[in-house]
């Protein structure tokens, strides 16, 4: 090989998969959910994911989510530069800190069986928090398809075109789940937002008067 100068490529270790060998247990908590999002009212299921945030212009980011089944509500999220454990568990803490008093001994964190979720840490604040696990079966993606819908029409309205760095991407953000939260009207939640639908659900009262849409067309559509 010298002879002809032919160099064979040497693959790199993939840093993920090497993090997430040291992070899993082979603990793996079982599907109590059982694709049974609705059924059990607001602040019992919660759904619990990590996506890609791909933008040409910056830097690539990880954005850590947990939504209400029920509701709908983008209840906690945390935006990262690292696939490091520490952005998921900061996710949960801030649930705690947020919502804390709306959740009980009954409340699911519903998941994938990914190396985050599996992890000590993870399982133990989870505890600590007086919350239960659930996971999907391995690589059965609509066992938690709520959550992955939810990512889906994220992405297609999100607008990343001008953002250029991790603070502007994370604005663009907070910006889009402020209006998703309390301006997106869906119609599986009797036409209304969720943080509307929520109030509705936990007073018996249908709001008479909506907001508008702040930074974004207001939507009739439905998410499925």
């Amino acid at each position: 090989m010298k002879k002809y100068n032919l160099r064979c490529p040497i693959r790199k270790a993939n840093p993920y998969r090497r993090m997430s060998k040291a992070m899993a247990t082979a603990y793996v908590a079982p599907n109590i959910v059982n694709r049974e999002f609705e059924e059990h009212g607001p602040r019992k299921i919660l759904l619990t994911d990590i996506t890609y945030i791909i933008n040409n212009k910056a830097p690539r980011c990880y954005m850590s989510t947990i939504i209400d089944a029920c509701t709908k509500e983008l209840l906690a999220w945390v935006l990262s530069q690292s696939l490091e454990i520490d952005f998921v568990l900061d996710t949960i803490n801030q649930l705690v800190e947020k919502h804390g008093t709306d959740l009980s001994t009954e409340t699911l964190i519903h998941s994938d069986q990914g190396s985050h979720y599996t992890s000590i840490k993870f399982i133990q604040l989870v505890k600590d928090a007086n919350l239960r696990q659930s996971m999907s079966r391995r690589a059965n993606c609509w066992d938690n398809a709520p959550q992955e819908s939810f990512f889906g029409h994220m992405k297609d309205e999100l607008d990343l075109s001008n953002c250029y760095t991790f603070d502007e991407i994370e604005k663009a953000i907070t910006d889009w789940t402020e209006y998703y939260n309390t301006d997106r009207y869906q119609w599986d939640l009797v036409k209304l937002a969720p943080v509307e639908y929520y109030k509705y659900l936990t007073t018996g009262v249908y709001p008479l008067i909506t907001p508008k849409a702040k930074g974004y067309k207001a939507q009739s559509e439905a998410l499925q």
